[in-house]
């Protein structure tokens, strides 16, 4: 793609890697991802693709079948997919917290018997907090699950889960109140809860309905649905970490790290808008002259290489502070806020470099146009992230004396 959103310091393996995802990207997913996307239709191929690639278990430790890869190694995987098609970015997301958290925060029973499984993709996660009167607000969690003897009955209604048809391993966040007494903090009786299923769509298993996918603007292809508890009984061995009251820490920990992959897809989207707006602009002529020729369009190509530079960046800081075993949900907040915001104004610029052609579907920008927003509320909002951020700041910056 010519200079831009190069990362220096990348070992060979790395550089391989990632070689080989662009290549995939290139040849499988580009000639495709439209017209999958207009018709709303599961990339079957890509991830049957991807499972060869051995992508499902990039991060998982080797011990488990996995590569044993870095965040950061991830992130540009994940930015360079979602450069075809970010649906696709999105099926593996969750499906890496899900990882992410058992190796992290499971017991060795669990990470034992599931992350082999996760590492070929037979296993695939997914990940449910969101509810639907919930937002960002995740304190006013409503969903519970209540100990009867070794097991766990867990009810309630969950939203905007990616991966909720194809998925056969949810990772749920209910409220707990077992050992946590009356005005116990809300984040401190929250119980993470592995709960499989078949994939597809209706009672999955006993006392669990995945309904059909919610049909969206953009982000087609990947399956995002609800998910309703009624009378579903869990294992008690299925509680994340073998201990209650501890969810909230552990799908945060698994936020943060998703916040590094969401800032990836927006850095993927907009290297993808820049390079349709690039090539157009060289191509359509008026006044006698390539539209390139122009000065408003420079100046507006240069804004937008700028742009996905810095957005670039700011992620491959947030994957190596997190790599380096530092906390970063400074910089992952930061990276997350601004690719998702250039990647829309980047998407934006491209898509009026085309002019009315961009308004057709005949043209690929018009796909990106629709997927852009989805990155401005994913992972928490623009104003989530600002809160984080500006929160931490003041840590930082206390006054002396």
């Amino acid at each position: 793609m010519g200079r831009l959103a190069q990362t220096e310091g990348l070992t060979e393996i790395q550089r391989e890697i990632l070689s080989t995802v662009r290549s995939f990207v290139d040849k499988e997913i580009l000639p495709v991802a439209t017209e999958l996307e207009h018709r709303d239709e599961y990339p079957t191929e890509i991830v049957e693709g991807l499972k060869e690639l051995g992508l499902f278990g990039l991060m998982i430790p080797e011990e488990y079948g996995g590569l044993g890869e870095s965040l950061l190694t991830y992130a540009l995987c994940v930015e360079e997919i979602a450069r075809g098609w970010m649906s696709v970015s999105g099926i593996i997301n969750t499906h890496f917290i899900v990882a992410y958290m058992l190796k992290q925060h499971g017991t060795q029973e669990q990470r034992d018997h599931f992350l082999p499984r996760m590492a070929t993709g037979e296993v695939r996660g997914a990940f449910s907090m969101s509810e639907p009167g919930l937002g960002s607000d995740v304190s006013a969690i409503t969903s519970k699950g209540v100990r009867d003897g070794e097991e766990f009955v867990l009810d309630g209604q969950k939203m905007w889960l990616t991966n909720g048809g194809s998925s056969t391993l949810v990772a749920v966040l209910c409220r707990t109140d077992e050992g946590h007494p009356e005005g116990t903090a809300p984040h401190k009786s929250m119980t993470t809860f592995l709960v499989e299923k078949e994939p597809g769509f209706g009672e999955v298993r006993p006392g669990l309905t995945i309904p059909g996918k919610i049909d969206k603007m953009g982000y087609k292809g990947v399956d995002t649905t609800e998910l309703i508890m009624d009378g579903l009984r869990v294992p008690a061995d299925r509680v994340l970490g073998g201990e209650t009251g501890r969810g909230f820490y552990q799908m945060m920990d698994g936020v943060e790290v998703g916040r590094v992959n969401v800032a990836a897809r927006g850095c993927g989207v907009a290297q993808r808008a820049f390079e349709l707006g690039i090539d157009y602009a060289q191509q359509r002529h008026t006044f006698g002259k390539p539209i390139a020729k122009h000065q408003a369009i420079q100046f507006k190509l240069a804004e937008m290489a700028t742009k996905v530079e810095a957005a670039h960046a700011l992620m491959v800081g947030a994957a190596r502070k997190k790599d380096s075993g530092q906390r970063n949900d400074l910089e992952a907040g930061m990276a997350k806020y601004l690719a998702s915001e250039y990647c829309k104004e980047v998407v934006e610029d491209a898509f009026r470099i085309h002019g009315g052609y961009g308004f057709s579907k005949e043209y690929e920008i018009e796909r990106l146009y629709r997927e852009a927003p989805m990155l401005l509320i994913g992972e928490g909002t623009a104003e989530i992230q600002k809160m984080i951020v500006g929160r931490r700041l003041l840590e930082e910056y206390r006054p002396q004396g």
